[in-house]
């Protein structure tokens, strides 16, 4: 495999990724949407901190990052944004270390699931979002320099 068939496979890669991590969020994103009343009322049985305000933080961020990553606006500050609103929210809605029986098996699993999508987003965050991205559509360079537009690659 040549250098740049790889490097293009990479990319396509990149993209397969930013889509696959960020649909998880915007499924449950337009259903908290879609649902207002019963997301508050399971921000309320969660315990979380001001459920008005922590649904509609969980619907601006699920919704609106997961749209932002499938097209690679910002995705590397928006990689760090949504790994730490997954952390936040498996310590609200999975302390599986709170519970026993049944609900303790299903949140621990939960919790850390979100522990490996961390990572994902994380590698994100590393990687950026590739060729396949609307920040390399309108010029930004990886590490988000603008380019110079008729330079040499």
């Amino acid at each position: 495999m040549n250098h740049e068939n790889h490097v293009k496979g990479q990319d396509a890669l990149l993209l397969a990724a930013r889509v696959l991590l960020a649909l998880l969020f915007a499924i449950f994103g337009w259903q908290k949407l879609t649902h207002y009343s019963g997301t508050l009322q399971y921000m309320m049985y969660v315990g979380a901190p001001l459920p008005v305000l922590a649904t509609i933080v969980a619907i601006a961020v699920e919704c609106g990052v997961s749209i932002a990553l499938i097209s690679g606006i910002a995705t590397r500050p928006l990689a760090i944004l949504l790994a730490v609103y997954t952390f936040g929210a498996g310590l609200i809605a999975h302390h599986y270390w709170t519970m026993t029986g049944m609900a303790r098996f299903e949140n621990e699993i939960n919790f850390w699931k979100n522990v490996s999508i961390i990572g994902g987003l994380l590698i994100l965050y590393v990687t950026g979002p590739g060729k396949y991205s609307l920040s390399a559509w309108f010029g930004k360079q990886p590490d988000g320099s603008q380019k110079v537009l008729g330079a040499a690659r």
